[in-house]
Order: structure tokens, then C-alpha cells, then sequence
């Protein structure tokens, strides 16, 4: 029987966006559209957020949030979550980036139908279409590699392959920032040095790939934007005035 918690890592001191956890969207922190969002999801036996700084945390509290505070001296959301977990009852845990105020939870349903279907396996990271070309040489993101198992071989900031674009689409994905671990290997793998590939292409799954453990993909149909710099936030904005679904998340979410 699983018990799946998501944890929401955050923190204030973001490098290209000072505060950005907490810039308000229809005149509510972003760390709460996260947060709430995950809880319209079903299937999850709670959701926290996991910080190191009071602003955070009393913005969360007030809006009826669960926190848990953690040290200062993480240098990843991957720490900051096992640390969160290590007194935490489950037995896996979905860790969401605080950046993405437009989360669909049907993408969180689908991570914790994956759990569900294989909870033996390492890992699982959500994965969406590339439709682009360029998009396999844009630096911004990380894309994965998939065999025809569904299980990550490598991952890229810029292709390595000299396949036709068409042929990519067929097994090269973008990668989401939900990430799920069971709850015993999140703790292990946080606790493993940093690894070769991970270090040099600044890619935090790596470690988990390079070590030979499994990294499963859970494909969804979209990607959607995050907020990494303040002119993003506007692109956000937009999706959420526009976008019909996304009305209806934050009507949902407001009520």
C-alpha cells in the first residue's frame, strides 16, 4: 500500500528572481497556486512546503499550509525534501517546483498513477513532447532520453544525437519539474556525492542514472511555462487569464 506526500521545496534567495517564490498571481503568492493546486490532485495523503525562511512559511500558514522548516545551507531542492521527509510516514514522495504556478494536477495524477502501477521502481520525472527543433539545443532546459521500456538513459542540455527531428520526437523528451522517489531511495540518493556527468552538465538526475538506478519518464501531453526571471511572470499571467483550463484551476484555488 503506497502513502504519497508532495513536497514543495522553497526558498527566497532565487538568483535571477530575488523572492520570486512569493510574487503574487491574481494576489496570491506563487508557493500557494502550487500548493493548492497539488491538493485539487487526487491520490495524495498530504502536501507541504518545505523552506528555510519565516516569509515563506508564514505566507503558507496564513493560507492554511502545512510547513516544514529545514536548514539554510541546502544547495538543492533534492536536500532540502529529504530532510523534510526523513520523519515523514510514506512510502514515496512527489517533489514540485514552487516556480510553477500554472501545475495541472492531472500531471500530479499521472505521477501517482505511475507510483501505483510500479511503486518498486527508483524514480519518475514527468516528461512532455519536444516540437521544436531548436528546442533540443536550448540550454534552458533539460531533455531526457527514453528507451522503449519508458526508463531515462541519459540526459541533455544540448543534443548529442544526429538523428532526423522526427526521429528524436520518437524517444527524446522534455523534462518537467515533478520528480516522485520512493521515500527510502529519495534519502539514499541525497545523501550520494555529486556524480561526473551531473556535475559538468548540471543535471541533478543524473546522479540517480549514472548509479545504475531507475529513472522511469511519465509522459504528459504539455509543458507549460515556470517563472525563472521577472519577464516570465508575465508569460504566466497570460496563460492564466487565456487559458480556460487555467481559469478554472483558479477559480477553484481562490474559492
Amino acid at each position: 500500500m503506497t502513502k504519497i506526500v508532495a513536497v514543495i521545496p522553497s526558498h527566497l534567495a532565487s538568483v535571477r528572481f530575488p523572492g520570486k517564490i512569493l510574487f503574487p498571481f491574481a494576489g496570491m503568492p506563487m508557493i500557494e497556486h502550487v500548493r493548492r493546486r497539488a491538493l485539487l490532485a487526487q491520490g495524495l495523503h498530504s502536501v507541504a512546503v518545505a523552506t528555510c525562511d519565516i516569509e515563506i512559511a508564514d505566507a503558507v500558514r496564513a493560507g492554511g499550509g502545512d510547513v516544514i522548516m529545514t536548514a539554510d545551507t541546502h544547495r538543492n531542492g533534492t536536500t532540502r525534501v529529504a530532510e523534510a521527509v526523513a520523519a515523514l510516514d510514506c512510502t514515496h514522495v512527489l517533489l514540485l517546483q514552487g516556480d510553477e504556478p500554472l501545475l495541472l494536477p492531472r500531471h500530479v495524477e499521472a505521477m501517482i498513477a505511475a507510483i501505483n502501477a510500479n511503486p518498486e521502481n527508483d524514480a519518475w520525472n514527468a516528461t512532455a513532447p519536444i516540437s521544436e527543433p531548436e528546442e533540443l539545443d536550448r540550454h534552458s532546459f533539460v531533455k531526457y532520453a527514453i528507451n522503449a521500456q519508458g526508463r531515462v538513459i541519459y540526459g541533455f542540455r544540448r543534443s548529442p544525437s544526429t538523428a532526423a527531428f522526427a526521429d528524436q520526437q520518437r524517444y527524446i523528451r522534455k523534462v518537467l519539474g515533478i520528480i516522485a522517489y520512493r521515500r527510502d531511495f529519495l534519502l539514499e540518493i541525497a545523501a550520494a556525492p555529486q556524480s561526473l556527468v551531473e556535475r559538468y552538465e548540471s543535471i541533478e538526475q543524473m546522479r540517480i542514472v549514472e548509479a545504475g538506478h531507475s529513472l522511469h519518464s511519465v509522459p504528459v501531453e504539455e509543458s507549460l511555462p515556470s517563472v525563472n526571471e521577472p519577464h516570465e511572470a508575465d508569460i504566466v499571467l497570460e496563460h492564466i487569464r487565456d487559458d480556460p483550463e487555467q481559469a478554472q484551476l483558479l477559480a477553484r484555488i481562490l474559492a
